[in-house]
């Protein structure tokens, strides 16, 4: 997928995983200890984009910031485990549902 160069876009880690974020976006991650309506700032920015100049990170841009605030919480699809082990008679099913946490980015400084 080819970036869109008219819009600025960062990558940020948010709870150990890497995400590409930009401003007026909604993104969705693993819940967050913070309220619906709360503003958050990641400063764990590891590349800033604008408008086709790009600024990487060594390991992180410095001063670069990135605001979001929670959207709201809830959780994810259902994943159902199975397993099997054939002509023993034995199955078993499992499944779990993720917290999640919607959170809309604000503004990217960087």
């Amino acid at each position: 997928m080819q970036p869109n160069l008219k819009e600025m876009y960062a990558i940020v880690e948010i709870a150990g995983r890497q995400y590409r974020v930009e401003e007026n976006k909604s993104l969705i991650v693993n819940r967050l200890q913070a309220g619906e309506g709360d503003s958050l700032k990641f400063d764990h920015v590891l590349l800033v984009s604008d408008k086709g100049k790009t600024t990487v990170g060594a390991p992180t841009v410095k001063g670069a910031v990135v605001t979001a605030t929670v959207e709201k919480h809830g959780k994810g699809d259902k994943v159902l485990v199975f397993k099997k082990k054939r002509r023993k008679g034995y199955q078993k099913m499992n499944g779990h549902r993720d917290y999640l946490t919607r959170l809309k980015i604000e503004s990217i400084k960087g």
